[in-house]
């Protein structure tokens, strides 16, 4: 890969534990790096480990009491499993967008305002100012601007994802993970958000899952295809989709496995 490194990963194992103390390995042994200010794709077969894997960039798998994880992962330099490191703020700093919007119970200013009044102590005509720049950038300020006070919840599930991005962003992180951010909207409302990502992209690292071959063809700068908690390859798109090295994934590619 060429270009500068967000994320380095080295030999990453993440098992679960069940309640009846059998141990499940949802990420096996796996190193790469992902690319600074690009989109990459995760892709791969349902229950394969792609979330697990998007997960790990922000430690939200350690919701679960049953987890363990070896091996190392870096994000521009710094250690992310060092005991000393700080959760909320990594948080901060790798934001995560989930498959179906998630508007809180608030007003639309008050959505986007949550994290910037955790995580800063700003006047309010600077939190003002932050919202309205973060609601610019998901383009979505024109359509709000003049019921900031009403719920989101009144807003469409496409503006309602846009609002999650907008909340996202709204903090200042370095990455965004994308869980399949897509999957619940219309064609329209999904070429929007697509085209959001590829224009936020210059700005931010987005990681994506997704398990739509048109939307790595239309978004990825670059591809993991991951099968069986394994790494079976990955690289630029256009050498995933045109030149691929693995027989799995050329099944893939092909539909011989879904």
């Amino acid at each position: 890969m060429n270009g500068t490194s967000a994320i380095k990963i080295r030999n990453l194992s993440i098992t679960y534990k069940n309640h009846e103390k059998q141990q499940f390995s949802a990420i096996k042994n796996i190193t790469l790096d992902i690319p600074k200010n690009k989109i990459t794709m995760i892709i791969g077969p349902s229950g394969c480990g792609k979330t697990t894997l998007l997960k790990s960039l922000n430690r939200l798998h350690e919701i679960n009491d049953n987890v363990r994880v070896t091996g190392n992962l870096r994000i521009s330099g710094e250690d992310i499993y060092h005991p000393r490191h700080l959760v909320p703020e990594l948080r901060r700093r790798v934001g995560l967008i989930h498959q179906k919007p998630t508007p809180l119970p608030f007003s639309i200013w008050k959505n986007v305002a949550y994290g910037l009044k955790v995580h800063n102590n700003i006047n309010h005509e600077e939190l003002n100012m932050r919202i309205r720049q973060s609601l610019e950038k998901v383009h979505l300020w024109d359509e709000v601007k003049d019921r900031l006070d009403l719920p989101a919840a009144d807003l469409s599930l496409g503006q309602q994802q846009r609002l999650s991005i907008a909340r996202a962003i709204a903090v200042g992180p370095e990455i965004l993970l994308c869980d399949e951010v897509t999957s619940s909207l219309d064609p329209i409302s999904s070429h929007k958000v697509e085209d959001l990502l590829i224009s936020l992209s210059r700005e931010f690292t987005i990681v994506m899952v997704t398990h739509v071959l048109r939307q790595v063809k239309r978004l990825a700068d670059y591809v993991i295809f991951i099968y069986m908690g394994k790494i079976i390859e990955c690289g630029t798109t256009e050498q995933f989709l045109k030149n691929p090295e693995n027989e799995l994934t050329k099944n893939y590619i092909n539909g011989t496995i879904s």
